[in-house]
């Protein structure tokens, strides 16, 4: 699976969650090892990949795409990971998306050949990176984000200190009052999309809108806000069309987080002279969760009348260290090594030595607290609970912020045998 910039890496003891008496290893061989976390041939903690989940997921969310007549270009920030992002193109992805020039530098780099940097490109250094980054990597296409005439004005300045004659394609963002990034209302947005039309440094290729900040959980809620949104895109699209403000054949429209993804999926080709190309930038479902997006996927089931969908993929195991008072165990896993932005974690499988496969813990066993190199999970006092040294699965909650505290992840059968690995760049 190794691709692109994970090609040379050789995993050894400086990297958190390889055996450190160990001999060093080529990411790309990790299978010959033939290691097993639950026979702790890996320290603890370990953050993993379950190659069935991962599978099922890059399958499921290509074909909601097909159905809904979209294409995907999933969020390359969510991993951070080469092997991947090719697995997700392999799978039929039409693009990457990121959110800065570096993270672009990356997926390049892996063989992204279409890309949607889904931020503004406004200081110096990055145009400088992304102009080398258009000469370095023959045939990369990459459309960024703009969203008002100071921008515009700050690209222009730029093409004239470098004296360039780069052109840069983009996107005209509409934005939410009072949220993030992006055009508040219809004039501003023509008046932004006809200052990018005279611009000699920019080519207006389409719409984008991110409609996550609206984010309830509440689909009452939730439907008519991304509605309305999308409406204001449809508007600005055609008014952009009627006025000839698009310069390529084709139109892209793109929205879509990880929570909200089918509630933009029909809004994404609003009618126009010229063909439009729809793209979801969904980039959590790769691995999913157990936490934040699991809940709000249970909304996505409600609303399109699925029985099932995505998986979570990602674990981090750790040991118990620790049991220093009834009902108390503590763990070899700290912030350091999960995601606790969000939610904390939540205590998945129990997994005591010489057992060959986990069982499920019972629900009054909960992460209650992490410190930066400790987790403390609590249950029932008239329960014997875990003992030192026996093994606890983790889910967690917002991949993101997991996947950067880790520079690799093995990839696991359903018996957690490594078969694989895939790195990371953050």
């Amino acid at each position: 699976m190794t691709n692109g910039n994970s090609a040379q890496i050789v995993l050894d003891r400086n990297y958190k969650g390889f055996p450190p008496a160990a001999a060093p290893c080529a990411l790309s061989e990790i299978a010959a090892r033939r290691w097993n976390i639950l026979k702790h041939d890996l320290p603890f903690p370990i953050a993993l990949l379950r190659e069935s989940a991962l599978r099922h997921n890059l399958a499921w969310m290509q074909a909601f795409a097909h159905t809904h007549g979209v294409d995907i270009a999933p969020h390359g920030k969510t991993t951070m990971s080469p092997e991947l992002y090719r697995l997700q193109l392999d799978a039929g992805a039409w693009g990457m998306s990121f959110a800065t020039v570096y993270q672009l530098a990356v997926g390049a780099a892996a063989g992204v050949k279409r890309a949607l940097i889904a931020n503004q490109v406004v200081c110096d250094a990055d145009l400088d990176g992304l102009a080398a980054l258009q000469k370095e990597y023959g045939g990369l296409r990459v459309w960024f984000l703009v969203d008002s005439v100071a921008q515009v004005r700050l690209i222009e300045a730029w093409q004239e200190k470098r004296q360039s004659r780069a052109v840069f394609d983009c996107l005209l963002e509409i934005g939410i009052a009072g949220k993030r990034t992006g055009c508040r209302t219809a004039e501003e947005a023509v008046t932004v999309a006809a200052t990018i039309f005279a611009s000699p440094a920019l080519r207006l290729g389409g719409i984008e809108c991110y409609e996550g900040s609206v984010t309830t959980g509440d689909s009452a809620l939730d439907r008519p806000a991304v509605d309305a949104l999308m409406a204001r895109v449809a508007e600005a699209a055609k008014a952009c069309d009627q006025a000839g403000f698009f310069a390529d054949d084709e139109v892209l429209v793109t929205a879509g987080g990880s929570a909200l993804f089918d509630l933009v999926a029909d809004h994404l080709r609003p009618a126009l002279t010229k063909p439009v190309r729809g793209v979801l930038r969904s980039g959590c479902y790769v691995t999913h969760d157990h936490g934040s997006y699991m809940n709000l996927l249970h909304k996505v089931e409600e609303r399109q009348h699925f029985s099932s969908s995505l998986r979570p993929a990602i674990e981090v195991w750790a040991m118990v260290q620790s049991r220093p008072e009834p009902g108390l165990a503590i763990l070899t896993c700290g912030k350091r090594d999960i995601s606790y932005d969000l939610d904390l974690p939540v205590a998945l499988y129990h997994c005591a030595p010489g057992n060959s496969l986990p069982q499920s813990v019972a629900s009054e066993w909960k992460l209650t607290a992490l410190n930066d190199q400790h987790a403390y999970l609590r249950f029932p006092e008239n329960d014997p609970g875990p003992a030192v040294g026996d093994l606890i699965g983790l889910g967690i909650s917002h991949p993101c912020t997991t996947f950067d505290k880790w520079r690799w992840l093995p990839i696991v059968d359903d018996s957690y045998n490594v078969r694989d690995a895939v790195a990371t760049h953050f």
